[in-house]
This record gives structure tokens, sequence and C-alpha cells, in this order.
């Protein structure tokens, strides 16, 4: 799983500018000197299996890479594609009146973190914070979710890019929900803001996030891995959008926001998630 979480995360940067075939992609693995000899071995030959069983998902291939020795077990990359101009979406052409569009709900970092404490004698008051709150059941079903969302690939959102006319995304990854907003409003051609009224997480993390310990959730700093793509599109569109893909990936994905005219001409572009945000517990 680690595998195929790392080859999805290293494709998301090309499914982001719509860019839906990857000519190859190389790996880089760290394989952990933590480990004894046994263990090592067969966590790195699983990571590296699902890392190309992703890259063939994705009818690409690993064409090459590098391998290092470290204290934790890491897979990640580089893809690169060349392609013709109609083959990629600049994401500089939102516009006054666009919706946007989440196609992944937010929280790994705290369905991950949350996971972890269960085992970590470090953790041992957190876990027993948390498990005032939650069952293990409900910790383990949204570690679940999680993962299942870290691995599927931003494929058929890039493909339907194109098809519904996007006028530009990125993905949503480390610096979470609000940093890439900001990242992208901050790329715009046209005087916009970006502002988010609905927020998309997995079930039962909310709670998590107020009552046991915060990752500012809801201002959207928490970190992803693997996220969703964050979409501009004419609003005339994204509905539909949003059923077609759900019919491709089997899950949903939801408008969040609008586009709108800059409020701060001196600033300049902002993305900001409005008060009373609306959450949608997934």
């Amino acid at each position: 799983m680690q595998g195929m979480i790392g080859c999805a995360n290293v494709l998301s940067d090309l499914y982001a500018m719509g860019v839906v075939n990857c000519d190859n992609i190389l790996m880089i693995l760290a394989a952990s000197n933590e480990m004894q000899k046994e263990e090592r071995t067969i966590a790195t030959r699983l990571m590296i299996k699902g890392f190309n069983d992703q890259a063939i998902a994705a009818e690409t291939a690993v064409t090459g890479g590098q391998t290092v020795i470290n204290p934790w077990p890491i897979i990640g990359g580089a893809a690169t594609s060349v392609c013709t101009q109609d083959e990629f979406i600049m994401p500089d052409a939102a516009q006054v009146g666009d919706v946007l569009v989440l196609t992944k709900p937010i929280g790994i970092q705290i369905a991950v973190n949350i996971h972890q404490w269960r085992n970590l004698p470090a953790k041992v008051e957190q876990w027993a914070k948390l498990m005032q709150f939650l069952t293990e059941e409900q910790v383990e079903t949204a570690y679940r979710k999680a993962m299942k969302s870290m691995a599927r690939l931003n494929r058929n959102g890039a493909k339907l890019m194109h098809v519904y006319e996007a006028h530009g995304a990125t993905d949503v990854t480390g610096f979470g929900l609000i940093g890439h907003a900001q990242n992208l409003v901050r790329n715009q051609k046209n005087e916009v803001d970006f502002e988010i009224e609905r927020i998309p997480i997995f079930k039962d993390l909310k709670l998590v996030d107020e009552k046991v310990n915060s990752w500012s959730l809801l201002k959207g700093t928490s970190a992803e891995t693997s996220g969703g793509l964050l979409i501009a599109m004419s609003p005339d569109k994204a509905q539909s959008f949003c059923e077609h893909l759900e019919k491709l990936d089997g899950v949903p994905a939801w408008i969040i926001g609008k586009v709108v005219p800059v409020k701060d001409t001196v600033k300049g572009r902002h993305a900001r998630i409005v008060d009373n945000v609306e959450v949608l517990e997934i």
C-alpha cells in the first residue's frame, strides 16, 4: 500500500496539469536500516511491488531510479511526460463566477496519526484521551478510508478536466487545502479570490480535531498526502464533472467554493475559508 500511495502521489503533479499520460517514472527508494534484515527485505519488496502495480494501472512504467539506506522506509520519485500544448491545462485561467471542485476529502494527517498512537508508547495519554470520543473501530475505519483515498489515482479527474474545460487546478498535498488554494489563486491571470464554503472531511475527524488534538483541520492547514484535485471551472459544468467522476471512480467529488473578485487590491489574490464553513462528513 505504501508503494501504491507513493506512486499515486508522484503522478498527481502531472494530473493536476491535466496531463493524463505519463511517459516514465523514476523511483526513489529508501530501505530502512533500523529493520531486521528479513523485515527490510519483505517490506522493501512489497513497497516496490505496490509502486510498480500502480504505475501499470496508470499505463506507465518505472524506468529507473535510486536506492539509499535510511532509518525510515521511504518511497517516491519523479514522473515526466512530453506532451503537446492541448494535452495540458495551465493553472492560471480561473475567472469570476467559477466554482471550486475538490475530488477527495481531507483529514489524511489526522487519520494516520491517531492510528499510529495505538502502538506508540509515547502516545499513551493521547490514545487514552482519544478513546473517550472514538472507538478503536472508528479509528480503524478512518484509517482505511484514508489509505484507500491516498492510493486512488487522480487520473480520471485529469481526463475530465479536458472534457469539462477546467480553468486550472492543483493537487492538495503537504501544504493542506488552504495552502494549495493560496498557491493556485496567486498563479491566476485574473484578479480573483477563492472562497471555500464547505469542506469534505473523513467521518469523525472533525471531532478529534476539536476535542483531542488540533491539526487546524477547519483552517485548511492540516497536511495531506496524495490528496485530491482542487479545480476551478465554470458553474454550469461542475456538477456534471462531479457526477461523471463519481461514475468512474466510485466516490463523490464536491463543489466546495467559488471564485470571486479580488477584495484587497493592495495585497492581491487570496484564498480563504469562510466563517462558519459547512463541514461534510464523508
